[in-house]
């Protein structure tokens, strides 16, 4: 690790900070994870993109439908490429956050002390998804408490509706006092996120996902980590980085210059958004990838792939939105 479980909040609140973004797994066409794709694709994140860091391994990776060998075999590759990538001139190596959520905390832990031991830089961990009424706030603390005693490595809080509740913004700040929780992907509303800014901001780096809020929620809050999914590879290119753009403009104070580089991307996020297949997000996204020259793939069962009609419209809307490849 790079540094020590008592020092985790400080190096958190000085490292983990920038775009972020959630990778996709390429897988081919028997559905076996594509290593090189993969690396392919982190390298071009980490040395194109310059983006801050990756988050790996999480819902848009579908490791929902992948075994522990290959989620372990994921987070060490991603360590692995973003070493091999090296210190970058604009700023330190970009670093890794391993998603070690699972229904079963003995497997968090398996993947938590996995990272820790392979030099990832962060953990984030889903909050539990918790049944019978039994997602009361001393539960969900207790979980990450036990969690922040068993690891060393900073840990990064991760609620999002879909696991059947809202953490509120008093039960998150009371998480935030942990010795090693540094950050929070709070997939919520404005009016939670900001109460939580103003009673923790201080002690984690907070973010939500939400792309078309970052801005304004640099201006407002003053929040200096995006630990977002796709749209930092998704709604740029290598000769169309607009994204980091506005969020260096941004993080420089210059927010009139920043909002109008912000407002030039509606027309790529309209196109985006509105060719999206329902119940499809990641084969829509993988396709669009590989509009934009990265590798995609299917996506594995539960998930639908997509249909040769929507691929026509996906290419359509991706033709007029104005990204330039």
């Amino acid at each position: 690790m790079k540094y020590k479980k008592i020092d985790a909040k400080s190096y958190a609140k000085a490292n983990f900070t920038g775009i972020w973004a959630a990778n996709l797994t390429p897988f081919d066409e028997a559905l076996r994870f594509d290593e090189q794709a993969f690396r392919d694709n982190l390298r071009h994140w980490i040395v194109d993109l310059k983006l801050g860091g990756v988050f790996i391994a999480g819902k848009q990776a579908e490791f929902f439908s992948m075994s522990i060998a290959e989620r372990k075999r994921m987070m060490a590759l991603a360590v692995e490429v973003a070493s091999d990538c090296g210190p970058r001139p604009q700023s330190a190596p970009a670093a890794i956050v391993t998603s070690c959520s699972d229904t079963n905390l003995d497997v968090v832990l398996d993947l938590a002390k996995y990272s820790q031991d392979i030099g990832a830089d962060y953990v984030i961990v889903h909050s539990p998804v918790l049944h019978f009424g039994a997602d009361t706030h001393e539960t969900i603390f207790e979980y990450y408490r036990y969690l922040s005693e068993q690891l060393d490595i900073g840990i990064a809080m991760w609620n999002h509706p879909d696991c059947g509740y809202v953490m509120s913004p008093e039960l998150c700040a009371r998480i935030a006092e942990l010795p090693n929780i540094v950050a929070i992907k709070y997939s919520t509303d404005k009016e939670k996120y900001t109460q939580l800014t103003q009673l923790a901001g201080e002690k984690i780096q907070i973010s939500n996902p939400d792309e078309d809020e970052w801005l304004n929620n640099m201006q407002e809050l003053g929040w200096k980590l995006y630990l977002c999914s796709t749209p930092p590879f998704l709604l740029q290119s290598k000769v169309d980085q607009r994204v980091n753009e506005y969020t260096t403009l941004a993080l420089k104070g210059q927010f009139k210059e920043a909002r109008a580089v912000n407002d030039s991307l509606n027309s790529v996020r309209d196109a985006f958004k509105k060719s999206k297949p329902k119940g499809k997000p990641q084969a829509h996204a993988k396709y669009w990838q590989e509009l934009l020259g990265q590798h995609g793939g299917s996506v594995r069962r539960p998930l639908l792939q997509l249909t040769a009609e929507e691929k026509v419209m996906i290419k359509k809307a991706f033709e007029s939105s104005g990204l330039r490849v």
